[in-house]
């Protein structure tokens, strides 16, 4: 069965997702990437779950990750923020310490697209994918261009497909 059947199989229904940006200094009123994201996939059908505003600490980072993956309608979990190298990045340590099964594709994809956008500076990124809980988690850096990208081209593209792949029996 080939990626064409597994589109059709997958349906166009809603997902159940759930966003989570990390950041010392947004609020709710602030995060432009929460503001687009629901926009986006409400306009697309599918359902934003939950959101939640965090800092960039390990603990909260472990504790989000637990909380939404037990949430038995959320399939997929979109982290955005906290991707960098600088020492208060650390939402990539945590994200790639719980993934079961990791999708380096994402991540590879997503720095040779954004290679194109802003240069060498992609190389900074450690946007990562992958499936914890029987939920596929995606984190993405933190700017609103970058989210845009990552959601445009990558995400949106294979959501359906990605929400049905965690779960399908055979």
């Amino acid at each position: 069965m080939g990626s064409e059947d597994h589109h059709v199989k997958a349906g166009q229904g809603p997902v159940g997702l759930a966003i989570v940006t990390v950041s010392d200094t947004r609020t709710p009123e602030t995060d432009q990437n929460k503001h687009y994201l629901e926009a986006r996939l409400s306009e697309l059908d599918h359902e934003v779950i939950a959101y939640r505003l965090i800092k960039d600490e390990p603990d909260q980072v472990e504790a989000v990750l637990k909380e939404l993956a037990a949430h038995r309608r959320i399939q997929v979990i979109l982290f955005n923020g906290g991707t960098g190298i600088s020492p208060r990045d650390t939402t990539y340590d945590v994200i790639s310490r719980h993934l079961q099964k990791t999708l380096p594709g994402f991540g590879e994809l997503f720095r040779m697209i954004s290679y194109e956008d802003i240069g060498p500076a992609a190389m900074m990124s450690r946007a990562v994918a992958g499936v914890y809980e029987n939920t596929i988690i995606v984190s993405m850096p933190g700017s609103t261009n970058a989210v845009k990208t990552a959601m445009e081209k990558l995400i949106i593209p294979e959501l359906n497909h990605l929400a049905w792949e965690v779960v399908r029996k055979g």
